[in-house]
């Protein structure tokens, strides 16, 4: 499966993501400055009228939740992010993880994302440059994290994978275990699609097996996981989730399945390890 963000960005599971991101930081920040790590950071900003046109995604993701009046306080939360990239009210322009975060550093804070991809690269620099406390690297995210994360107790890791690569369901946990056995106080939120319960059972299976500990597993099925060629739905796995994580997860994927999700869309939240 490719998760390339552009061609994606605002559709249902960047609501998933991004509503639980945002409250995850505010809970961070509660105890103190905290470095924000995205192994895969994309562009930050997207245009709804480039790449997210062939998969018209958002209008069936964002422009639903816009629309919507009865919207939870986290779902809220993301809506007024949203508005703040469209000041005249049409939702043509859609933040991504790198936006979102440095729009909401405070003093000692910082955000790290890095970016393979050179062209990319380029654009999340720019939309970073108004953040003194944001910055870019370019290479391979699963590898440079591990440094940056040692050098940044207590880090907030997110890693949020385009999926283009096959291991990368394999590299995605061993990194994210990695982490948290050299520093039980990080955490570390890891976003996955869903296609069908074997992978995603995998993915958690190699979690376990690396030491990763306690989780909150967090699914938003959109439709019955029965067609492993389409993303049926998606997964938040937060490592060392804080206190009130249940609850904010499934006021999140209960929002987003019960008015995005087709017959039979469920959404699943517990606490694992």
């Amino acid at each position: 499966m490719n998760y390339r963000h552009s061609f994606h960005a605002g559709n249902f599971a960047d609501l998933v993501k991004h509503a639980l991101v945002l409250w995850l930081l505010e809970q961070r920040q509660a105890g103190g400055p905290v470095t924000v790590l995205d192994t895969h950071a994309g562009a930050g900003l997207y245009d709804l009228a480039g790449d997210a046109v062939r998969s018209r995604e958002a209008e069936a993701g964002i422009n639903r939740l816009m629309a919507s009046g009865d919207r939870p306080p986290l779902i809220e939360a993301l809506a007024a992010a949203v508005a703040v990239s469209n000041p005249d009210g049409a939702i043509s322009i859609y933040p991504g993880s790198p936006l979102l975060v440095a729009r909401r550093l405070r003093s000692g804070d910082r955000y790290v994302g890095f970016e393979l991809n050179p062209p990319v690269l380029a654009l999340l620099e720019d939309v970073l440059i108004p953040f003194a406390a944001a910055g870019a690297r370019g290479g391979d995210g699963y590898d440079q994290v591990l440094t940056e994360a040692a050098a940044s107790p207590g880090a907030f890791v997110l890693i949020d994978p385009p999926f283009e690569q096959p291991d990368d369901y394999h590299r995605a946990a061993d990194t994210a275990a990695a982490i948290l056995r050299a520093d039980p106080k990080a955490m570390v939120a890891v976003w996955t699609p869903m296609k069908d319960m074997e992978t995603f059972d995998g993915f958690l299976r190699r979690l376990e097996r690396g030491g990763a500990g306690r989780a909150l597993v967090a699914e938003a099925r959109l439709r019955p996981l029965t067609n492993p060629m389409k993303m049926n739905g998606c997964a938040m796995v937060v490592l060392n989730p804080p206190p009130g994580a249940e609850a904010a997860a499934s006021e999140v994927c209960g929002w987003v399945t019960e008015r995005l999700g087709e017959a039979g869309a469920r959404a699943e939240v517990w606490i694992s390890g």
